[in-house]
């Protein structure tokens, strides 16, 4: 039964189990060799190791002394509640990662199914020298192979590469590094123990989410051929405002997604459910240097159903730089009304915000230092929403991303809904109109693997003469390409908003998964140069698989106790408006996402800036402990001694902000970087030759097609990009009914579907 709480729900576990949620099958193994598997394992065993005090069990534990296996235990037990948190905390250190089944599944699954080929390659053959005599003998020092050595000499050898001449080592350890701590925090049979973090929410109560229909195609050999008056592809925040206004015009739409809808009896799904079935690439797509992770929604409402709430809408100065471009729509009075627009209808709002202590930390940490700061509006249909599991989707439905507002409107307006279509270009006739979309279309019992007649894929032809793109900025441009548009604008000018995680670690019980992810900003820092680039500083949402994977392996030990305290820390993220791009472009082989970007040097020092303010914040707020995701940083340790009178002026603290100005601009290859928000690949503009689109979202050199997502901005937004995104999308779509003889509803505040 629930219990009241003041005004609150809250859930007693026992009330609400989500429904599992299938995931496909292991990709084949067979890509390395048993040896090479091997190899591979004893690296993860050293990441993160057994940890025992006698080296009677085998050769793959972390042996310590009996003095520091008494300490560990201490320090474990303290940050454990519960009476048998000593005996979790010895499994918690002996458990070992290569004898875990789940785990050895995630590692196999991340490698086959999302480490492109290249990757694939390049470690296959650091795992192939590691078991020869010359390459070994090259790579550690000794001709005995490195998975027969003990794990302490695997241990200094694996330290080693970190800093090594050889370029291959220090890409092998970054890789395996994070491949390790992703599959570990996924997998592991004792940490949400450790921590205390439950499965499901205790805050917030179920809902029944919208009853979406799909379109199912039966089998068949032939080409299936479905008529519509606009085919939109994808089904995330510039889909779902369109999908609506279109609808709602009289004119037959269809929304085909590649991925695949669940309800909210689904959610939250579990880490690994929901990296593969919510996220793009199982979870996140690396670089090409390995600097930059990068997270993107890949479900039914896209980037939506998966983000933090944050709905803020685009400041003047980004407005003012855009129009400068020749695009003066984005001063005008019509942008400002969809934005108004969108927000109403999601019941965007500050008022029900009640804060976590994570954001409370952000917040009173900015009040005492003086920092600007605000409350971050949040789109919950003008309700309290005091949740942060939801970025593997909202139970409560609390959160009115497109699943629970557009894309409901747009479904009571008749639009058709498709999932599992994969779109493999767009079809044009001779005048570059385009006059529909070709795909492939997998049943969800195909896409898990399943057998039977349910087991269907298909070709499958939506001819329409108006195409709308809104696969977001990493997917538009390349199926622009594959449609054999040349721009050479197409995947350039990518922003990130890159991010630099950094962690505070309180005494206290904090239980930071508790509460809404992200209600607070400090805008101090968003205007560094004097041209609108700086950082924002903002809170991450506190779920162990977002969170631990970021900060820096040193050895197992370490690792594994710092990760025990992340249910007394709270969080950072260093959201930069990056002036300097990269781009996206199909990977030779197989076609899939590559991304080229490195963070520049100009935003990486806005990044240390925002870094020492957030070290500030949190002294201030009385933090113990404060840690970053840049390996050279050791973390900062308050003194004993320690005299609160002189605040921030502590030498200490002092000390270590200097050490850090001094490593400025930070060494990309030395740190973990992330981003959540991909921008500007496909980029508005007057010409081009700048530009991927025209003033009204139109392709350049077609007559009919448009983009609508975030790929579509001219530079980087500098706010998290909900809001403009479907402003955009609101404005450009009621552009193109207008140009059919059609009108569109001005729409309706916020309702309770």
């Amino acid at each position: 039964m629930g219990i009241i709480m003041g005004a609150e729900y809250v859930l007693s576990t026992s009330d609400y189990t989500p429904k599992e949620t299938p995931i496909p099958p292991l990709p084949d193994a067979s890509f390395f060799s048993d040896a090479q598997w091997e190899t591979l394992f004893s690296l993860t065993d050293t990441i993160i190791p057994s940890i025992r005090t006698s080296a009677k069990w085998s050769n793959n534990d972390k042996i310590i002394s009996p003095s520091k296996w008494d300490s560990a235990i201490s320090r474990l037990t303290s940050l454990m509640p519960g009476p048998n948190a000593a005996e979790t905390a010895k499994q918690y250190l002996q458990e070992n990662v290569s004898f875990n089944p789940v785990f050895r599944a995630h590692v196999q699954r991340i490698l086959g199914d999302n480490v492109h080929e290249e990757g694939r390659k390049g470690l296959g053959f650091i795992l192939n020298a590691l078991n020869s005599r010359a390459g070994s003998f090259l790579a550690t020092g000794s001709i005995t192979p490195i998975h027969l050595q003990s794990l302490e000499f695997r241990e200094k050898v694996f330290q080693g590469w970190d800093t090594s001449r050889w370029s291959a080592l220090r890409a092998v350890y970054r890789a395996l590094t994070g491949i390790a701590k992703k599959s570990w925090v996924m997998s592991s049979p004792t940490i949400n123990q450790v921590l205390g973090f439950p499965h499901i929410p205790i805050h917030g109560k179920p809902a029944d989410s919208f009853p979406y229909k799909f379109l199912q195609i039966p089998p068949g050999n032939d080409v299936d051929i479905i008529l519509a008056d606009i085919v939109i592809v994808g089904s995330g925040c510039g889909a779902g405002i369109t999908a609506k206004n279109l609808a709602e015009a009289g004119l037959r739409v269809i929304v085909v997604e590649k991925s695949y809808s669940y309800t909210s009896a689904h959610f939250p799904m579990r880490a690994n459910e929901a990296g593969i079935n919510m996220f793009e690439n199982g979870g996140a797509i690396n670089s090409d240097d390995g600097s930059m992770m990068v997270i993107a929604g890949s479900t039914f409402g896209g980037g939506g159903t998966v983000n933090w709430s944050a709905s803020l809408q685009t400041q003047a100065y980004v407005r003012q730089e855009w129009a400068d471009t020749g695009l003066p729509f984005f001063t005008s009075s019509e942008f400002q009304r969809s934005l108004d627009r969108v927000c109403n209808r999601m019941g965007v709002n500050t008022g029900k915000i009640k804060h976590s202590r994570g954001n409370n930390v952000i917040r009173q940490g900015a009040h005492k230092l003086g920092y600007a700061a605000r409350a971050v509006p949040q789109n919950t249909g003008n309700a309290g929403h005091y949740c942060g599991h939801c970025t593997y989707g909202c139970a409560s439905c609390g959160k009115k991303g497109p699943a629970e507002s557009f894309l409901a409107d747009a479904a009571k307006a008749g639009t058709v809904f498709i999932e599992g279509y994969q779109a493999d270009k767009i079809l044009f006739d001779k005048s570059m109109v385009p006059i529909g979309v070709e795909g492939t279309w997998k049943s969800r019992d195909s896409y898990l693997g399943n057998t039977g007649s349910g087991c269907t894929q298909r070709k499958v032809i939506i001819k329409a003469p108006r195409v709308v793109v809104s696969c977001g900025a990493l997917q538009s441009p390349l199926l622009l390409l594959r449609s054999g548009l040349k721009n050479d604008q197409i995947g350039k000018n990518l922003h990130l908003h890159p991010c630099m995680v950094s962690s505070a670690v309180f005494e206290e019980t904090i239980r930071p998964w508790e509460g809404a992810a992200l209600t607070a900003i400090v805008n101090e820092f968003e205007n560094l140069d004097g041209h609108g680039h700086g950082v924002k500083i903002e809170a991450l949402s506190m779920m162990p698989s977002f969170f631990l994977p970021l900060f820096p392996w040193r050895d197992g030990l370490d690792y594994k106790l710092w990760a025990a305290a992340m249910s007394h820390s709270t969080s950072f993220i260093t959201l930069t408006r990056d002036r300097d791009g990269g781009r996206v472009y199909p990977d030779p082989t197989d076609g899939r996402c590559r991304i080229e970007y490195t963070v520049s040097p100009f935003d990486r020092r806005h990044i240390v800036t925002a870094m020492i303010a957030c070290a500030k914040i949190a002294y201030i707020t009385g933090a113990k402990e404060f840690h970053t995701g840049y390996r050279d940083i050791p973390p900062y340790i308050r003194p004993d001694n320690f005299d609160p009178l002189k605040g921030i002026n502590e030498p200490s603290l002092q000390d270590w902000i200097s050490d850090l100005r001094r490593k400025s601009p930070l060494n990309p290859e030395r740190a973990v970087f992330a981003s959540a928000h991909q921008m500007g690949t496909c980029r508005m503009g007057t010409s081009p030759k700048t530009s991927v689109v025209d003033p009204s979202c139109q392709v350049w050199g077609t007559e009919g097609l448009y983009v609508l997502d975030t790929s579509v901005f001219p530079s980087s937004s500098g706010v998290n990009p909900m809001v403009t995104t479907m402003a955009i999308a609101d404005w450009a779509s009621r552009n193109i009914a207008h140009s059919l003889g059609k009108s569109c509803s001005e729409g309706k505040g916020f309702s309770r579907l």
